[in-house]
């Protein structure tokens, strides 16, 4: 079997947690002094001043939403999210009510396609825009910023595929108001399950942090806590129980956070070997129908390689059989999915038209890519696609 994702939590972790676990007194588990230490390394790590840990990716996607929702920075409630996204891209604007419009992507980076963004950006007015990196593959951020601020739209970066790539030498989610990240087993890097969102906001931080922890005020900086319990007439004593938003619990783990610490450490040396993988599978690949690249300046952290050809089911049946784990690409189409579908929900572009994650959907798959992948193993499936030539 070729497996799809291959776990980073490896034994040398496994064993460091059991010695941290196995001191005479018994660690703190809950989110303590190690998240805060992990939101600092990893805020820094991307070069972002805030980072706020979750218990997942999803999670952060909500969060972030629901914050900026709840603090008034919003001109209005209208989104506009990729058609080739992630099931949470789109369910969390709509649970919490924003008006969401989907985007068709383009057939290079599988992110938006621009033209189809101005135009939504033009006859729609919205507030908020998500920013999808699929697979690993790097936007044209430059362009994307300049769309958002010539629209006053506010750039949010979904960068679970695609941590550790970067635009210009910068990584992506550094671009944005704020970024999205993923510590799901099978993701770059993993906290068993997990979450980060970055910023550069400090209010919107401090904001963020009350909402992560029920609305209350305790993981403020304390001179910020004073002058909340101060501006509503709040003791120190009823502070520890008054809520200021209307907060939820997102919290993660120290448990996790301690994973999480030794993880960071590895993202650089596992991003090497699936970019290598990367630019072996380019090289090799004779009949993918999409052109990948990895343009000057950029580098892509690949998660997996995206493949779009008419015979996919063939394809598919052929790299089954041979024990090699396929997906479809990301998850085809979210415009097909019962849950948007069902609601009677607008489709992205004003004519509705999503040709190409259409296209995507009908004909396209992944295959793996992953820190431990050989090239003997890139070399099976390549050899399975290019029969088909």
């Amino acid at each position: 079997m070729i497996k799809l994702v291959s776990d980073t939590i490896d034994r040398d972790d496994i064993n460091s947690l059991i010695e941290w676990l196995s001191q005479d007194e018994i660690p703190r588990l809950t989110k303590g002094d190690l998240t805060w230490e992990l939101e600092k390394k990893w805020a820094k790590k991307i070069g972002t001043k805030y980072s706020v840990f979750v218990n997942s990716g999803s999670s952060s996607i909500l969060l972030t939403l629901a914050t900026l929702k709840e603090t008034n920075r919003l001109k209005n409630l209208k989104i506009v999210v990729p058609s080739l996204s992630w099931a949470t891209d789109v369910s969390s604007p709509m649970l919490l009510g924003y008006d969401t419009f989907m985007c068709d992507c383009n057939l290079s980076d599988l992110s938006c396609d621009l033209e189809a963004l101005e135009n939504l950006f033009i006859e729609e007015n919205p507030s908020t825009f998500i920013l999808v990196s699929p697979l690993g593959l790097v936007p044209n951020m430059k362009k994307v910023v300049d769309l958002c601020d010539k629209y006053g739209v506010i750039l949010l970066e979904d960068v679970c595929e695609s941590m550790g790539s970067k635009y210009q030498d910068k990584y992506l989610g550094s671009f944005g108001f704020a970024s999205f990240y993923s510590m799901y087993f099978g993701h770059h890097l993993s906290t068993i399950e997990g979450g980060f969102i970055n910023t550069n906001d400090e209010g919107f931080y401090h904001q963020m942090l009350m909402m992560r922890s029920h609305g209350w005020d305790r993981d403020l900086p304390s001179d910020v806590q004073k002058d909340i319990r101060e501006s509503y007439g709040c003791s120190d004593f009823d502070g520890l129980y008054n809520f200021y938003l209307p907060g939820m619990n997102l919290r993660s783990t120290d448990l996790q956070a301690f994973i999480g610490l030794r993880a960071i450490d590895k993202l650089d040396n596992y991003s090497s070997k699936r970019r290598e993988n990367f630019k072996y599978y380019i090289d090799k690949l004779k009949v993918n129908q999409l052109h990948l690249e990895e343009k000057p300046n950029d580098y892509v952290s690949s998660f997996a390689i995206p493949i779009l050809h008419p015979m996919r089911n063939d394809i598919i049946r052929d790299l089954q059989d041979e024990g090699v784990e396929v997906r479809p690409l990301i998850a085809g189409n979210m415009a097909n999915k019962p849950m948007w579908y069902g609601r009677q929900r607008k489709l992205g572009r004003v004519d509705g038209n999503l040709e190409n994650c259409e296209l995507l959907d009908k004909q396209g798959f992944y295959v793996p890519n992953h820190q431990d992948l050989s090239k003997e193993d890139i070399d099976k499936i390549v050899n399975i696609i290019n029969d088909y030539e």
